[in-house]
C-alpha cells in the first residue's frame, strides 16, 4: 500500500495514487463524504465572530480535455477548459462538443478525452488540538499541508486506506 511521503520544509505529505479516480461522479462522491461523514474528525470553529464548518470546500478545478480529428481520424487540433464546480464541468463539456463555431474552427469533429480529464479540490479542516490544516484531492494524488502534528497525517493516511478508490 502507498504510503504518505513527508516532506522536508514544512509540514506537508502526499500520496500518489496507484490509478487516478475512475471519473468525475466517482470524484464528487469522494468529496462528499469527506464533508458530510468528517471521517477525520474534524470540528467546527469561530473566528472574528464568524462560525466555520469542520471542513469547507475552498477551491475546486476541473479540467476536460478535448480532441478534434478530421474525417480520416487523424488529430487535428486539441484544447482543455477548466471549471470551478461539477455542473460546469459536465455542461462545459456537452457545449464544447455541440459548439459549432468552434467545430468549424478546428475543421473536425471535437471529441471528450476522459481519461485525461483532471480533478482537483482542497477542503480546509480544522483540528481540534491542532487547529487548521488543507487537504488537497486530485485525481491522481492526495496532500495533507498545514499540520502541525504528525497525528493529522496519520488520520488522513488512515482514512486513505480505508477507501478503496485511494489505495
Amino acid at each position: 500500500m502507498p504510503v504518505f511521503i513527508p516532506r522536508k520544509a514544512k509540514k506537508c505529505a502526499n500520496r500518489i495514487l496507484k490509478s487516478p479516480v475512475t471519473d468525475i461522479s466517482a470524484f464528487a462522491a469522494l468529496v462528499r463524504s469527506l464533508i458530510r461523514l468528517n471521517p477525520l474528525g474534524c470540528t467546527s470553529y469561530s473566528s472574528v465572530r464568524r462560525n466555520y464548518p469542520p471542513v469547507k470546500v475552498i477551491r475546486e478545478r476541473y479540467t476536460a480535455k478535448f480532441v478534434y480529428t478530421n474525417p480520416a481520424g487523424k488529430r487535428i487540433g486539441t484544447s482543455s477548459e477548466v471549471y470551478d464546480s461539477v455542473d460546469g464541468y459536465e455542461t462545459g463539456i456537452a457545449a464544447m462538443i455541440s459548439n459549432l463555431a468552434n467545430i468549424q474552427a478546428h475543421r473536425g469533429k471535437c471529441r471528450h478525452v476522459q481519461e485525461s480529464d483532471l480533478f482537483s479540490a482542497i477542503l480546509k479542516c480544522h483540528d481540534p488540538d491542532d487547529g487548521i490544516y488543507f487537504v488537497c484531492l486530485a485525481r491522481n494524488s492526495i496532500a495533507v499541508s498545514s499540520y502541525t502534528g504528525d497525528s493529522i497525517r496519520k488520520k488522513v493516511e488512515m482514512w486513505a486506506d480505508s477507501v478503496p478508490a485511494l489505495a
